[in-house]
């Protein structure tokens, strides 16, 4: 592995732990939280539609999101670790067989439409989601649980 590619794997490894990226394809439907900046006001808007491709690798992965707004078919294509992207939430997972959904352009209404994937897999993803949230929701509890006896030992010692 030269530099270039040790840089790059350093930099991935560091912007996945401050931010991970969910487990989506092409075909499924996600909501993008995007941070825009207007003036000297930060605020975070959401761009919900199909993912329609996915591109690149490593650093320089990307990905194009497509949905119809007021009857115009509205396409962003985002970096997949920008630091612009707030979240990344998967909505709904798509059964489709192509990597690349360029079609859609040319379709609207029912033609347009794509199957929910009711296979393992989404089940899978949606058992390790559950799991994580879980043991986060573990996590939180415990500082609460610490942070109240915190209290209680605070009040009994000035008593």
């Amino acid at each position: 592995m030269n530099i270039i590619d040790e840089i790059n794997k350093e930099q991935l490894d560091r912007l996945v732990a401050e931010r991970p990226v969910p487990v989506f394809a092409p075909g499924d439907t996600i909501r993008v939280n995007v941070k825009v900046v207007e003036g000297t006001r930060e605020r975070v808007q959401a761009f919900e539609g199909v993912c329609i491709a996915r591109g690149g690798a490593g650093i320089q992965e990307s990905f194009t999101v497509r949905k119809i707004s007021y009857g115009e078919g509205v396409e962003r294509v985002f970096p997949v670790y920008s630091p612009n992207i707030a979240s990344i939430d998967v909505i709904r997972r798509g059964d489709v067989r192509r990597a690349k959904l360029y079609y859609l352009r040319g379709r609207q209404g029912k033609s347009a439409r794509i199957a929910e994937k009711t296979d393992g897999f989404a089940a899978k993803v949606t058992a390790e989601e559950k799991r994580e949230a879980k043991a986060e929701k573990a996590a939180r509890d415990a500082k609460t649980r610490e942070a109240k006896q915190a209290k209680v030992d605070a009040a009994a010692a000035d008593k």
